[in-house]
């Protein structure tokens, strides 16, 4: 099974990938179902069930209004954030949606979503039942999706619909890290390479070239915006967007000095996941809630590395991607199922690496920083406040940039080789999230969403 950098970063609406991006492209694939089995024009009414973490933390997650936009067909990387929520408004005004664009029905969010909070289903804590009703209530199609972290969705339904991780043809395929250095070796290749050339026995390289400045350039443009941008988060918390002030405090500055590359990192983080709490438009980098590590790091590239330039930045996704794609397939990027270790600790992971790659370092050195990202993220808890990707999550974006900074420098600093692999620490991750008890895992029951007293 190959997990493509198309596959890894995506284009979505925040705040998160697993609860916005994930539910919104359930949703429009069970109104394409719905289109393509003839029963859309004998629908009227269609009932959503939410379960285990999508039920606890969805209104803070904006589940709700993913769904809305959904079921009229709207897709995640296509919609304009500001169109986005003057719709939701609209369909909430007037209790009535387009499925598919097309047939018009009565739905209201009272009515129509039952947020099943003590109830889990059996694969994924992420759960969802879309059901269609005709004017009797009978049931004319049901499809159960999960939202399996980073906007990845299978369906439930054996047979119903193919899952979308499903396997491509590729001509140097890997399912370790082990496996990846190997196939680089004997090929004489960089793990971008390799990376590289998987993609274009999938597509044109214009078109793998066109969706990586593509990716870039989003990313950018989530740090730009968010640099620009101040005033109040939505969701009831009151916090205060801090990056636009942090950067122009550095703007003042005359002199730089070594501490302000990490306060420009941290500005640049938080401003992507600030963008992200505000249902802007960001890379899932591997996931929403993780979205402004790689970001941060890559600008940190462009401004402090010598000899930085748009291929370096290829390189820097193109490793990324591969490093993603282990976790993913070995382990989980999902916080409902591991913790914040398999969004921030992986986004944290794969920079580390990435920045090796651009830096023009070798593919052990990348193999090492990716586990010096990991080993020192191990064990993280997902326990937003309030179920919103703000307290702790933008904070820990920042933190997490500069720990793949301090990754990267370290394992291109050693000689030889190193004593825990990518592939032990990936499997160690896995084997603490599972461990990791259930209301530390994105669903607000406990940790830090919990222990501090909302007022």
């Amino acid at each position: 099974m190959y997990i493509s950098l198309f596959d890894i970063f995506k284009v979505g609406l925040g705040p998160s990938s697993s609860h916005t991006v994930g539910p919104m492209r359930a949703a429009a694939r069970f109104a394409e179902s719905l289109r393509a089995s003839g029963d859309l024009a004998r629908t009227q009414r269609i009932h959503v069930d939410l379960y285990g973490s999508l039920a606890l933390t969805g209104r803070g997650h904006a589940t709700d209004r993913a769904l809305l936009l959904g079921l009229e067909g709207h897709r995640p990387d296509e919609i304009d954030p500001e169109f986005a929520q003057r719709r939701v408004d609209e369909i909430r005004a007037q209790q009535q949606l387009l499925v598919a664009g097309e047939r018009a029905i009565s739905f209201d969010d009272a009515r129509d979503i039952t947020w099943r909070m003590d109830e889990l289903l059996e694969r994924h804590s992420n759960g969802m039942r879309f059901t269609a009703l005709d004017a009797n209530e009978a049931a004319l199609l049901e499809r159960t999706y999960f939202s399996i972290g980073g906007g990845f969705v299978e369906c439930g339904e054996e047979g119903a619909e193919a899952s979308e991780s499903a396997a491509q043809s590729v001509p140097y395929p890997f399912a370790s890290a082990a496996e990846l250095l190997a196939v680089a070796r004997e090929r004489g290749a960089a793990i971008w390479e390799i990376v590289y050339a998987n993609e274009c026995a999938l597509r044109p390289p214009d078109e793998v070239d066109r969706y990586i400045d593509r990716i870039l350039a989003v990313m950018h443009a989530s740090v730009e915006r968010g640099l620009r941008t101040d005033g109040i988060l939505p969701g009831g918390l009151n916090v205060r967007r801090r990056a636009k002030r942090i950067h122009e405090r550095l703007l003042a500055k005359r002199e730089r000095g070594a501490l302000d590359a990490v306060d420009e990192v941290d500005a640049a983080a938080m401003a992507v996941n600030e963008e992200n709490a505000a249902g802007g438009r960001v890379v899932t980098a591997p996931t929403n809630g993780a979205a402004g590590v790689i970001p941060a790091v890559l600008e940190y590239y462009e401004r402090h590395i010598e000899g930085s330039s748009r291929d370096g930045k290829a390189r820097f996704l193109l490793t990324a991607s591969a490093i993603g794609a282990l976790y993913k397939t070995n382990a989980s990027i999902s916080g409902a199922e591991v913790g914040c270790q398999g969004e921030v600790g992986v986004a944290c992971s794969m920079a580390a690496g990435g920045l090796v790659a651009a830096s023009n370092g070798s593919n052990d050195e990348a193999e090492h920083a990716a586990e010096i990202g990991m080993e020192h993220s191990l064990g993280m808890t997902c326990d937003p406040i309030g179920g919103l990707v703000q307290i702790p999550c933008i904070e820990r974006n920042a933190v997490g940039a500069v720990r793949a900074i301090h990754a990267a420098r370290m394992a291109m600093a050693e000689e030889g080789d190193h004593r825990v692999s990518l592939d032990s620490v990936i499997e160690v991750m896995y084997r603490t999230g599972i461990d990791m008890q259930s209301k530390y895992k994105e669903t607000s029951l406990g940790g830090l969403a919990v222990g501090i007293i909302q007022c």
